[in-house]
């Protein structure tokens, strides 16, 4: 006999609920000082109040099961950092200027304190060394193209891969310090910090700032790695 559309939804509320059971049991595992490789699925049953069977219904493994945690967080804060990305230059200054974070920001910082037991869980010491390379190389996706926009096409190459990588990497490793202090700050305040922070140069916080033309830098930089090139093939000759 079909099931009829409230049994279905019933039914479909209840999954979701065994789900996010089984997601705050993974939190409160790690949490407790447990190490991901460790985790199994008997203790993540017995911790959630639920069945094995109740989470081979959802999910193959433990690692199926992370996977899909990973995944489905990944997606809402790739969403939140597109925001983020899509503000110019010239759209930060002004923020900069008037005391307010960049667009989005405030709103990608809260999501991750409202999901803070279980990103914390895997960005933590016994968490998913991965889950850190997956947050980097998502953000590196979505903010490469931005921060493209008005460069010499003589400045990309290999400085740029570097510089943002650098940027990316002090970005998520503000949001790790965050996380390791419990929090502390508000989202609205550690937007701001993030907003101003990669603008910051060696030297600004002593009044002595650095002036480096960094186009022309990067331009001669690469000429000489070129110059390096060409040595080594009519040496090779």
């Amino acid at each position: 006999m079909p099931l009829t559309v409230a049994a279905v939804t019933k039914q479909d509320r209840r999954s979701l609920r065994s789900q996010q059971m089984l997601r705050d049991a993974l939190a409160a595992e790690l949490n407790a000082g447990a190490d991901l490789s460790q985790v199994t699925v008997a203790a993540l049953a017995d911790r959630a109040g639920l069945t094995r069977r109740t989470f081979y219904t959802h999910y193959r493994d433990i690692p199926d099961f992370v996977e899909q945690i990973e995944s489905d967080l990944l997606a809402d804060i790739r969403a939140l950092i597109r925001n983020v990305s899509a503000a110019s230059l010239a759209e930060l200054y002004a923020r900069i200027d008037d005391l307010e974070p960049a667009p989005g920001s405030v709103e990608l910082l809260a999501y991750l304190k409202a999901h803070q037991g279980l990103i914390g869980a895997l960005l933590g010491p016994g968490g998913d060394p991965a889950f850190i390379k997956k947050l980097t190389d998502l953000a590196r996706s979505e903010i490469s193209g931005r921060m493209k926009t008005g460069i010499f096409p003589g400045v990309l190459g290999t400085f740029f891969d570097y510089y943002l990588s650098y940027v990316v990497s002090a970005e998520v490793g503000v949001v790790q310090r965050w996380f390791e202090t419990g929090l502390a700050e508000s989202p609205e305040t550690m937007a701001r910090v993030m907003t101003v922070i990669a603008f910051v140069r060696p030297g600004d916080l002593y009044g002595m700032p650095i002036e480096i033309n960094v186009p022309a830098y990067g331009m001669k930089l690469m000429s000489l790695n070129l110059k390096a090139d060409k040595a080594k093939e009519e040496t090779r000759g």
